[in-house]
């Protein structure tokens, strides 16, 4: 059985990967995991590999925004497991990828609130 939290994160993806579809993304995979990391939604659009963290908080409160919690630490793992998807899919040097952060606000019926797309992040 799924608990709230993990149904909840998996909810925001879901409105996440539309979102990215909405605006002309392809998403390639959902949940690429290892055990240093993982990335909730990998994509691509002209060309240029997205990976994507995705955050969300049940409630807006300022200074607590979702992607307030995309530390230091978490952004080294994702540079890693995408380095790692990179190596897997044989991709070569010249291929542009990126670290985005999808942040969401959804409301208690669980319809979206607000949505932000802050594009690639340095690590």
């Amino acid at each position: 059985m799924e608990s709230k939290t993990s149904e909840f994160g998996a909810l925001a993806e879901k409105y996440a990967s539309e979102f990215l579809q909405s605006r002309n993304y392809t998403v390639l995979a959902l949940n690429y995991s290892k055990p240093w990391g993982e990335i909730d939604i990998i994509a691509e659009k002209g060309g240029v590999l997205v990976f994507v963290e995705v955050k969300a908080n049940s409630k807006e409160i300022t200074g607590f925004e979702p992607e307030l919690r995309v530390n230091r630490e978490k952004l080294k793992r994702i540079v890693r497991a995408a380095r790692t998807y990179l190596a897997d899919k044989r991709c070569g040097p010249d291929q542009e990828w990126q670290i985005d952060i999808i942040s969401i606000t959804i409301d208690n019926q669980r319809k979206v609130a607000k949505i932000k797309h802050f594009k690639n992040i340095e690590a």
